[in-house]
């Protein structure tokens, strides 16, 4: 009987304390706030954006975030970063709501179809929305059917709107596939895909208020915490299934560019990755000028390496860039067989048409200034300006090296020989082994005549003759 009594005893504290602990785990769960994951596109969309933009979706799933909130302020930016970041976003577990903002943002072309792949969107007011055209597509020389119709003595009616019609087939090829690009996205997200298209075709773009009224966006918020107030309850659609937001109260992570972001925005930078290029140049350049300097070789390397990484994410010019290695080649010809500067001129107008050419958009922020190329260039034409002048004042010089210069040098007897008229004497740095036609003593002074073979024939020097 005591021993049942024991068991129920043991029996009920263990189930006291499962009770506890489930209370426990309950009232925690219940107690850990929602979170909020906050990422941040503030300028133009490049590479480093885009790395930071898929990392922190990832994170986000693996901190178990209710929703991120992408807050946007760009001007546009590379086809193949804004492609990631929405690859990303597609395939994302948690809902992304993409909101433009603070006042005054825009989410102009790469921007728009950002927000349009988002499974919410959203503006804060006096921001604006559009100008989705593709901008790489046209050069500085193009002109669009608008262009031509207010141009003065075009034939063109004035109201009339040519820009539907580009005028070469790769135009037309680009903004084709971009207009299918977003006008799928409007259709998956349930959208204006009639206005999307106008966008990229006509370079449309609207207000925030324009935009919620059209059907282009969800919601108007001021900041981050009204857009999660405003989502709360709310049911999104995410991979196929639908998710119920609860966002009121949810703590915001904010999720800064670590330090590889920070390097990754640099190195991608056209005019970072131009100077990088120009350093490792002239790094291995005065390597192969001084060998054994070791390090002007190892930073040339390290500049030329980053250099190399920067601008494979960037679309260049293969062109360009082709001219910049050919001027690289040029420029260490001209270390090697020095031509008075002629190859190393040649090297910086290659490099200069290189550099210009290096990068294949129009897109803002990607460009290389033009002040930049000529600085480059006029230091180059300096650098190799002195190196000629140094290589014509050699030339002009007289040998100081050689047998045959040694001939009337003056030199110091350091031993005598077994043979009175042999010994041992320093000429110009260097012992060599001396004759004469008269004895020699230690120390005597002589002046070299000859040479046969590897042997000096010497004369010693009278008391009134003046030695070097």
């Amino acid at each position: 009987m005591d021993l049942l009594i024991r068991t129920c005893r043991v029996l009920a504290g263990v189930a006291a304390y499962l009770a506890a602990g489930f209370l426990f785990i309950v009232s925690s769960a219940v107690a850990t706030p929602a979170q909020i994951t906050l990422l941040t596109i503030d300028g133009a969309i490049g590479p480093a954006n885009a790395d930071y933009v898929v990392r922190g979706i990832a994170r986000a799933a693996t901190d178990g975030s209710q929703l991120v909130i992408l807050q946007m302020d760009t001007p546009g930016g590379l086809d193949t970063a804004m492609r990631a970041i929405i690859k990303a976003i597609l395939s994302s577990p948690v809902p992304v709501a993409s909101h433009v903002s603070p006042g005054g943002a825009r989410a102009a072309s790469a921007g728009t179809y950002i927000l349009y792949a988002s499974h919410i969107a959203a503006m804060a007011p006096g921001t604006t929305i559009g100008a989705a055209t593709p901008v790489q597509i046209g050069g500085p020389g193009m002109e669009s059917g608008r262009d031509k119709a207010q141009r003065p003595g075009s034939k063109q009616p004035p109201g009339e709107n040519s820009d539907k019609e580009p005028d070469s087939a790769m135009t037309r090829k680009q903004v084709n596939d971009a207009a299918a690009y977003i006008r799928g996205l409007a259709q998956m997200r349930g959208r204006n895909a009639d206005w999307a298209e106008r966008a990229v075709r006509e370079a449309v773009s609207l207000s925030a208020e324009e935009a919620l009224k059209l059907g282009v966006i969800n919601y108007i918020a001021d900041d981050s915490l009204a857009l999660a107030s405003r989502l709360e309850g709310k049911t999104v659609s995410v991979l196929g299934n639908d998710k119920l937001l609860h966002t009121r109260g949810a703590a915001v992570v904010n999720v800064n560019p670590d330090w590889r972001t920070r390097l990754l925005a640099v190195i991608t930078s056209p005019t970072i990755a131009l100077l990088l290029m120009t350093v490792g140049i002239y790094g291995l350049l005065f390597e192969f000028m001084s060998p054994g300097a070791v390090a002007p070789g190892v930073i040339g390397a390290i500049c030329l390496l980053l250099a190399m990484y920067g601008l494979q994410l960037l679309p260049v010019n293969y062109a360009g860039l082709a001219l910049i290695i050919l001027a690289l080649a040029l420029m260490a010809a001209e270390a090697f067989l020095p031509s008075f500067g002629v190859l190393g001129l040649g090297g910086i107008a290659a490099f200069v048409a290189g550099a210009l050419m290096l990068i294949d958009t129009e897109l803002p922020g990607y460009g290389i200034p033009i002040g930049l190329v000529g600085a480059i260039a006029v230091a180059s034409a300096l650098l190799f300006a002195a190196t000629a002048s140094v290589a014509l004042k050699t030339r002009r010089r007289k040998n100081v090296t050689g047998l045959d210069n040694m001939v009337g040098s003056v030199a110091e007897i350091e031993r005598t020989g077994d043979v009175p008229n042999e010994a041992w004497a320093h000429v110009r740095g260097e012992t060599w082994q001396v004759v004469s036609k008269v004895s020699l003593q230690d120390r005597q002074r002589v002046r070299v005549i000859g040479r046969k073979g590897l042997v000096l024939e010497v004369v010693p020097v009278s008391n009134n003759e003046q030695g070097e």
